[in-house]
């Protein structure tokens, strides 16, 4: 009766709490994104895309700018993103790709903006204003020709620019004069992929494709140390494996060498996957973060979201990037934090992976329990978006909720490219019995556009159950990819998992499979990897299942290996480390 009691007044507090700032995000970050504008890419359904995300710090405020969404966002904070319509191709651009794959700078006072293109008819622009569309002509045409492009602004006052988008050509570099703004000299070829060595570049969903080499794209270049880190993306964006590797150098433009520890950002585990072509920054307090595309990957090969890491440099400068739950509830940055890069995660657990789901109604099959198996491809679907319609988690037991995910899905979507008037609302309740119910938070009265909605709670609630209740989508049908509850359970945590080996391939030496004892109080695994004892960069989550092929390892190194075990209660102790030679 007193637990009763307690969450009554709980929730009561909730609903004139829910103003308090949030101190964590979930990835992919919630913005608006916009629609696919491109008619062939959507014939499978309208759906929202966006990819190839640049994050630059200008007076103490983050912009946010990424593929196609004809505009920007800017944030004060890294969680509240507020969007700045903008169409930066002129008129006679006869293009779909508004600013596709954008390159982003800050030099001094002044930003730059350039999209991808093959011509050198593009214009670059500037703003010394960005927070509102205030932007002119820097230089009319660019006489560069770049697709994916990136800058660097050196520190004693030079500009280069870094390019290339394809599985023939390589990357490029090129100095910028910064009085015109045009090309110094010729072009110089800086990367090549070399996937007979590197296991994580070769082409397809296993890298095990041979119809087709694999694509090197997505430049970005990080200047640490007095080394210059010259990011690139591979293998494709299409799959889960995309990720971000990095050659370092002395000097801007070369020569380079392929860093110890590759791909440095890679997810190809948990709910939604990929890493890959992004933008390494640093927040106000001087953490440093990686920005970067995810993958859906459903209605077209093209449909992506974004999402944000804690990334940094170790003790050898070795750069690297933690996805170490990696789309679970995570700190936002407050303050300068030396343990930024392995402490960022809360310990919020999920509670309802495959568990219970009762729903109002199913569209097709778009079947219910969709919504909780911990893949963003999946969903449930109601057959309206009327007013109403309704889905239940049940948790299995009372535990401690303390933040809630809600992915929507776009099914029967009628949008193409950017609306800035569409929004959801809904309603959240909590019950102990699913029988009592009381509401958890109320955005009956939202007008924003919240297609990954994730909330924290001011106060943590005890409960069951969580309803999540319709009152209006944004478009099409009301179907969600992912109601996701996270907190602590009340019970143990998982054991250490047993009989855990690596067996390395003997005529394929990028290939390693993994297998292990299934635990019966595990609902997830962390696989952890890298090239050192100490340097096990690379995460991996697998959920209900006691192997796995890994087929990202550098053929003539050794590897090292550990593993945990995940259950709504927390995180078993790793095991013993692994060497395979």
């Amino acid at each position: 009766m007193l637990n009763r009691i307690f969450v009554l007044l709980v929730l009561t507090l909730l609903t004139s709490s829910l103003q308090a700032q949030q101190k964590t995000y979930c990835n992919p970050i919630n913005i608006d994104y916009g629609f696919t504008p491109i008619p062939n890419f959507s014939e499978q359904g309208r759906h929202r895309a966006t990819a190839d995300p640049v994050i630059v710090l200008y007076k103490d405020k983050y912009f946010l700018f990424s593929t196609n969404q004809w505009g920007y966002w800017w944030s004060s904070d890294m969680l509240n993103w507020k969007f700045i319509p903008r169409k930066f191709l002129k008129p006679d651009t006869n293009v779909y790709d508004e600013l596709c794959a954008p390159a982003v700078a800050v030099l001094h006072d002044t930003m730059i903006v350039i999209g991808s293109t093959y011509t050198q008819a593009f214009t670059l622009w500037m703003s010394t204003n960005p927070t509102v569309d205030d932007w002119k002509p820097l230089v009319d045409s660019f006489k560069v020709g770049a697709w994916d492009p990136a800058f660097l602004a050196d520190d004693d006052g030079r500009l280069y620019i870094y390019f290339g988008s394809s599985n023939t050509y390589p990357t490029y570099g090129q100095e910028i004069n910064r009085k015109t703004f045009q090309p110094i000299g010729e072009r110089k070829a800086l990367l090549h992929l070399n996937d007979s060595i590197h296991g994580w570049e070769r082409f397809g969903e296993y890298h095990d494709n041979t119809f087709l080499k694999p694509f090197i794209e997505g430049s970005w270049m990080t200047k640490y140390h007095n080394k210059y880190y010259l990011q690139y993306g591979a293998p494709g964006t299409e799959f889960s494996g995309y990720g971000d590797g990095v050659y370092v150098g002395n000097k801007p433009l070369g020569p380079f060498t392929y860093q110890s520890h590759n791909p440095f950002s890679f997810k190809p585990g948990g709910f939604a996957t990929g890493a890959g072509h992004g933008a390494t920054y640093q927040d106000a307090y001087g953490n440093w973060w990686h920005v970067s595309t995810m993958i859906v990957n459903v209605k077209n090969n093209f449909e992506r979201r974004i999402g944000i890491w804690p990334a940094g440099f170790d003790k050898d400068d070795v750069m690297y990037c933690n996805t170490a739950f990696g789309d679970y509830p995570t700190y936002l940055p407050s303050h300068k934090d030396e343990d930024h890069i392995k402490g960022n995660f809360t310990g919020w657990m999920l509670l309802n992976y495959n568990k219970p789901v009762t729903v109002s109604s199913t569209f097709g099959n778009y079947e219910a329990n969709n919504a909780v198996d911990e893949n963003i491809k999946t969903y449930w679907c109601a057959t309206t978006a009327g007013k109403g319609e309704w889905i239940q988690s049940d948790l299995g037991n009372i535990d401690t909720v303390k933040a809630i995910q809600i992915n929507y899905a776009d099914q029967d979507a009628d949008i193409l490219g950017k609306s800035t008037t569409i929004y959801h609302q809904y309603k959240l309740y909590a019950s102990l019995d699913g029988k009592t119910w009381n509401v958890l938070i109320d955005k009956s009265n939202n007008k924003t556009d919240v297609p990954h909605e994730y909330i924290e709670l001011p106060v943590p609630a005890l409960a069951r159950y969580i309803k999540l209740e319709n009152i209006h989508t944004a478009d099409g049908k009301f179907a969600i990819s992912g109601l996701r509850v996270f907190g602590n359970g009340s019970g143990a945590k998982p054991d250490t998992v047993k009989h855990f080996i690596v067996l390395r391939g003997d005529s394929e030496r990028r290939n390693s499979w993994l297998k292990w004892q299934l635990s019966n109080d595990a609902y997830s695994y962390n696989i952890y990897t890298g090239i050192a004892p100490d340097k096990l960069y690379t995460s991996i989550m697998v959920y209900n299942t006691n192997e796995y092929y890994f087929s990202a390892m550098e053929r003539d190194k050794p590897y090292y290996f550990q593993i945990e075990a995940v259950n709504e209660n927390g995180v078993s102790a790793r095991t013993q480390v692994i060497k395979v030679e």
